[in-house]
């Protein structure tokens, strides 16, 4: 009894997951994609703002880092 279902479930998990990527290649054909030029703007505009924002963190560590290292010297 408990083979058989064993071997059902085997059955039905590999169906799953070749009905999953049909479905999947079906729903990303049904997508709509932005054009090329809407996708360099968003991805300059992405890759400044991670410039910016790494640029500023590591003002405020270098900031943050110093300011210890006074701190620390004029308590010894």
């Amino acid at each position: 009894m408990a083979l058989n279902e064993s071997k059902k479930l085997e059955k039905q998990s590999s169906g799953g997951i070749v009905k999953f990527l049909k479905e999947l290649k079906a729903e990303t054909k049904r997508i709509t994609w932005p054009p090329k030029e809407q996708t360099k703007k968003s991805t300059i505009i992405v890759l400044f703002f991670c410039a910016v924002s790494a640029i500023i963190i590591g003002l405020m560590d270098s900031g943050f880092s110093s300011l210890y290292k006074i701190i620390l010297n004029k308590m010894i």
